[in-house]
């Protein structure tokens, strides 16, 4: 078994391929094993969280921890094994494939549901899932314009100055009223425990996911109200998405993102895309790294 650190992780998981690979474990859903995560509450605030899924070649378990207010806050690894045999194939850095799997998911949603794909990009809140959104909206939909508004401004332009080092125009905001007329992409990417996204224009798409659980919220209630609203999974978003259940959806008209796939890409108004994680999303990754290991 090899052990990848976190830069070699990143390379056996390009965004593109990353969102083929989710897309692909989407539509054989019915031949994958992924129970529900195991959430265990520490002290302090923190989580711990075991995360199995299985298909008839590959088997992984990701062990995660969070931790507010530690950096980082999450530190993570992902086991990855042969299902009839038990062999450990690789130890995949968890943290890493934990961002880029997350954007991947995230890149796959607008590439589905976004109804002007093409940007400006507003990402809120310039941490990791932040960074791995900017590089992941770009890789995949050509986006070529990105706003980054973080509460601490050292932050907010140092992943714009990051941007324009890949060659996008990018600009620090302290406020992002002065934009929300003109993007049409938003990346709600932030730990706040309440709203830092109130309204969006018409035709405007929102990935929110850095609330994950109950009792947080990055999405104004009004917002998600009047958005036609998709989940990662119905099952992890009726347990863990505050953004939703603050917002008191009727659920009967909240869809999964493995039945957009099937379906006509929205015409107008607004779209949420919630996502709180899935070991699903995690088996893709594996089976993308394994692919490219000649595995």
């Amino acid at each position: 078994m090899r052990s990848f650190s976190a830069e070699e992780t990143a390379a056996l998981l390009p965004y593109t391929a990353l969102a083929e690979a989710i897309a692909q474990v989407l539509a054989e859903r019915a031949r994958v094993i992924a129970p529900e995560r195991l959430v265990v509450g520490l002290p302090g605030g923190a989580t711990l969280l075991l995360m199995p899924a299985a298909d008839p070649q590959i088997s992984v378990t990701k062990l995660v921890t969070v931790h507010p207010q530690a950096r980082p806050s999450v530190r993570a690894e992902v086991w990855v094994m042969r299902t009839d045999s038990g062999e450990r194939l690789a130890l995949l850095d968890g943290a890493v494939l934990t961002a880029r799997r997350t954007a991947a998911l995230s890149l796959l949603a607008a590439q589905t549901l976004a109804p002007e794909p093409e940007g400006p990009l507003l990402i809120i809140g310039a941490g990791v899932q932040g960074r791995s959104h900017l590089e992941a909206f770009a890789e995949g939909l050509g986006v070529d314009k990105v706003y980054v508004c973080s509460r601490t401004p050292e932050h907010a332009e140092a992943l714009a100055a990051y941007a324009r080092g890949r060659g996008l125009l990018a600009q620090a905001l302290s406020r992002i009223e002065g934009v929300l007329d003109e993007v049409r992409l938003i990346v709600c990417a932030t730990t706040s425990p309440t709203p830092v996204l109130h309204w969006a224009a018409e035709g405007s798409f929102i990935a929110a996911v850095g609330a994950y659980r109950p009792e947080m919220a990055e999405v104004d209630p009004a917002l998600v109200q009047e958005a036609q609203v998709y989940v990662d999974t119905l099952e992890g978003a009726r347990a863990e998405a505050g953004d939703l259940l603050q917002a008191g959806v009727d659920w009967s008209g909240v869809r999964p993102l493995e039945a957009a796939l099937k379906a006509p890409r929205p015409q107008g108004g607004r779209v949420l895309f919630k996502s709180v994680g899935h070991a699903l999303w995690d088996l893709a990754a594996a089976r993308l790294a394994v692919r490219a290991l000649g595995g």
